[in-house]
């Protein structure tokens, strides 16, 4: 087999076929899912451990509340939750797709579906903007 080097190999990108294209968006939502994952864990942490007869809780506020309270009124990460769920969508979409898929349904199809499952995400995600973007109520 002859090596085609790294310049003609990085170009291959250009060659993907909807499907390829299919599973590299798979696997890059399951890895920024994992990585959501954990995030949500570090801050659910720090609801862990509050004493009941501190004055944070007497006053009626604890560190989880005033760290959700502080990330809810930045801009930006309503604009980072919008694209969570642009990426939960999708991948939700395409796993459905891959299901239908290895069940042999739909395998003539499966180009088209993709690009479903992209339109589909598209449309929650444009159709969700104005309820992420107002803020926590």
């Amino acid at each position: 087999m002859h090596d085609r080097g790294m310049v003609e190999s990085f170009g291959r990108w250009r060659e993907f076929s909807a499907g390829m294209w299919a599973w590299v968006f798979h696997k890059l939502t399951g890895w920024i899912l994992v990585g959501y994952l954990f995030t949500h864990i570090a801050v659910l942490s720090t609801a862990v451990g509050v004493d009941p007869g501190s004055s944070a809780v007497a006053a009626g506020t604890d560190v989880y509340t005033e760290t959700l309270g502080g990330l809810e009124e930045l801009l930006v990460v309503r604009f980072l939750e919008v694209g969570l769920l642009a990426v939960a969508v999708f991948h939700i979409m395409n796993g459905i797709r891959l299901l239908f898929v290895d069940l042999g349904i739909g395998l003539g199809g499966q180009d088209r579906s993709f690009y479903a499952s992209l339109v589909v995400t598209g449309a929650i995600t444009v159709a969700s903007l104005p309820t992420f973007l107002a803020g926590a109520v």
